[in-house]
């Protein structure tokens, strides 16, 4: 007999625990702040500018140790101290003046002089050194002054100490040189355009720090960078575009690099070139020069405009076909694999969208697309193709999942085919489900693969639980569950959740969980067990008149069947009664022995549907030319479930971006609002502005955000 736990970590002890150590703790440090010596304000500054000194000394390479534990702690409680101490020796605003000043004075004295005496790519180079040190010392100082942030600087309404230090540096170093970084930075372009080499990296960087300078706002980098940019790449590409325009073909033309003012002029002409144009580049699959085209005309504004209609036109008739012809192929029952490989060389991701979210017979592309994985991965569904060809196959369908928008509902259909695979032994291969977990975590992150990890990780050391609950039963010969017995101990977090029912399991079954459980406490005491039957399986002996039969069943239905060894016959609502079980789940179980293939109870009267006015009784003349048959359950639709499952998920993330947006940015309008919820959930779904409003609504009626008295478009963060 083979059953199925999910465990969950009972913490309420050591949380109870925890809380009264806790609340000693805090008596204990408030009697010693009342014997604590008042810190005068000259004496805790000499003591922080030790500290401060220090840093600065590390940041400028200079020979000085690491700060320890002791050090970062004596600097944080003394700041603590006197921002505590009762007036008149109460000093936050002077720590708060002291924190500004810190930055001051390093940038004044030692940070512009060393970028006044640099120039051009030298100067940049310095640029980025120093706005590295300078995120550096503001993350350390902020966490010495942490106390401020906490209280002072909450009550009074004051600019939180992070962006205090980052102000600095804009007023004091970026007013001053930005216009000599914006300068140096195109002369590296315009020599790149010449067919110099430049350094691509330090480029980078410098413009991060157009963006980061901006605090959340783009208007430094627009202003004091983009716009100058724009009218020199104009007026570069205008010297050349007449010339080019031509001498040579759309491909050739694009490979020049050209930008803005060149496509714009020239966007019609060059699209509608016969032999070059973008409907030829389509027509003959000329992938290469199609992602440049749209890599280069979305960089100029309503760039992508002149071309959206031919392009998006020949991919979406492309797709559509492919679509009809599934849909068409699914009505007549003659189910066909989809060609991964032929749809991943379509077109590029705007168009392809398009048709690859298109559902197929009532199913999702996510939903597809994880039973094609199923189909690929599971016993006896890749037996003609070669290991080499299922990774290829595992590799397009990777690539493909990039396309669909609902990410997230795909890893639920995965995740939940996956705990059959992996329950039931039904994976073909270990290598292949490690290895295209491997890909999917690549695509798509850790957080996206994790519980599938947890699953596989929860097999292993199931394996190992249950090798040492035999050696229990083997040094303990008293103790015996009476049946074979394996118990896999899943752990509550990774697994899909399944219904747990408290089945009245046969008195043989009973003295099994009593055993196990026992075995479990010597290993733990702080988890509870639930045991989920309806994942269990059990192999039984039916002695039927022409032959014993073993019969592979699960739980439920051994439980049932072993009501008969008590009883010749029962009713519908006598079996229901002693099993504990819904409705639903009885007509399912009865079904199975009762009208199914292996008729294994005989049912009064005689149809083909369960009612509850039934009666049942063994059937002991059954007999099968096989002497071991599985009795499969009608199978559950779980779409259903599983899309609830992900529209509660959808509702918790939804409600978390919203509130990370808000606690950053305190204030916002509610289009900012839903444009910056849309862009951080877009990589896993894409989320309905609806729902969006909704849950801002739900939030308001949890104190979690406020409407501004004045403009009701306007929300507030409630700390």
């Amino acid at each position: 007999m083979s059953l199925l736990i999910n465990i969950d970590a009972s913490l309420s002890c050591w949380l109870l625990y925890t809380a009264v150590s806790w609340a000693w703790g805090i008596r204990l440090t408030l009697i010693k702040m009342n014997e604590r010596k008042t810190i005068n304000l000259e004496q805790g500054r000499d003591f922080m500018q030790k500290g401060i000194t220090k840093l600065k000394n590390i940041l400028e390479g200079l020979p000085e140790p690491q700060f320890s534990s002791e050090e970062y702690m004596m600097l944080y409680t003394t700041i603590y101290n006197m921002c505590t101490q009762k007036p008149p020796h109460d000093y936050s605003q002077q720590l708060y003046d002291k924190y500004r000043e810190s930055f001051q004075e390093y940038i004044t004295s030692t940070v512009l002089p060393s970028l006044r005496e640099k120039h051009d790519e030298f100067m940049l180079r310095e640029l980025v050194k120093r706005w590295s040190n300078h995120k550096v010392m503001v993350r350390w100082l902020s966490r010495f002054f942490y106390y401020l942030d906490r209280y002072f600087i909450t009550h009074r309404s004051l600019p939180p100490l992070n962006e205090v230090g980052l102000a600095c540096f804009r007023d004091l170093v970026y007013t001053e040189v930005n216009g000599k970084v914006r300068d140096a930075v195109i002369s590296l372009i315009d020599q790149e355009r010449e067919g110099e080499q430049i350094d691509r990296a330090l480029l980078k960087n410098v413009l991060d720090i157009f963006v980061e300078i901006g605090m959340g706002q783009m208007e430094c980098y627009e202003n004091d960078f983009e716009l100058s940019m724009l009218k020199d790449t104009a007026a570069y590409y205008s010297r050349k575009a007449s010339n080019w325009i031509l001498e040579v073909s759309c491909p050739d033309y694009m490979l020049k690099k050209v930008q803005n003012e060149l496509l714009s002029v020239y966007a019609t002409q060059l699209l509608e070139k016969e032999h070059s144009g973008c409907y030829a580049l389509l027509r003959d699959d000329k992938v290469v020069d199609l992602s440049r085209m749209y890599r280069l005309f979305s960089k100029i504004p309503q760039g992508l405009e002149p071309i959206s209609s031919m392009f998006k036109q020949h991919v979406t008739a492309e797709g559509t076909t492919l679509v009809k012809q599934a849909d068409d192929a699914a009505s007549n029952k003659k189910a066909e694999k989809r060609d991964v490989a032929g749809l991943q060389e379509q077109a590029l991701k705007e168009a392809f969208e398009i048709f690859c979210n298109k559902g197929v017979a009532g199913s999702s592309s996510a939903e597809l697309l994880a039973t094609f994985c199923d189909n690929i991965l599971k016993k006896g569904g890749s037996e003609k193709l070669s290991d080499e060809a299922i990774e290829d196959t595992l590799e397009k369908v990777v690539k493909l999942l990039a396309y669909i928008s609902d990410k997230d509902l795909f890893a639920e259909f995965y995740r939940k085919k996956l705990a059959r695979r992996l329950l039931f032994d039904e994976s073909a291969n270990d290598e292949h489900e490690r290895s295209i977990l491997t890909k999917l975590k690549q695509q798509c992150g850790g957080q996206f693969t994790s519980k599938m990890e947890g699953m596989v990780t929860d097999l292993a050391l199931a394996k190992e639980n249950q090798s040492h609950f035999e050696e229990y039963l083997s040094n303990n010969s008293n103790v015996s569950p009476g049946i074979d017995l394996t118990v896999t101990v899943l752990t509550t977090g990774f697994w899909p959740s399944y219904k747990s029912f408290d089945l009245n399991l046969p008195a043989e079954m009973v003295k099994c969980v009593e055993v196990f459980r026992e075995f479990y406490q010597t290993k733990t005491k702080h988890r509870k067990l639930t045991w989920i039957y309806s994942l269990g399986t059990c192999n039984i002996n039916g002695k039927f008149e022409p032959k014993t039969v073993e019969l592979i069943v699960t739980t439920y239905q051994a439980s049932t069947l072993l009501l008969f060894n008590l009883s010749d016959r029962l009713s519908y609502q006598e079996i229901m009664s002693q099993l504990n079980l819904s409705d639903d789940d009885v007509i399912r179980l009865l079904h199975s022995l009762s009208c199914a293939r292996y008729k294994i109870l005989i049912k009064e009267p005689n149809t083909k549907t369960i009612s509850p006015t039934d009666t049942f009784e063994f059937n002991s003349k059954f007999t099968d030319k096989m002497r071991r048959i599985k009795i499969p359950l009608p199978p559950v639709d779980e779409k259903k479930k599983v899309i609830e499952d992900v529209d509660k998920d959808r509702r918790y993330a939804i409600d978390a971006s919203i509130v990370r947006i808000m606690k950053s940015r305190k204030v916002l309008g509610y289009q900012q609002l839903v444009m910056e919820c849309v862009e951080q959930l877009g990589r896993m779904f894409r989320p309905d502005v609806k729902a969006i409003k909704k849950r801002i609504e739900d939030l308001i009626t949890r104190d979690y955000l406020e409407r501004d008295k004045d403009n009701p478009n306007v929300f507030r963060y409630l700390a």
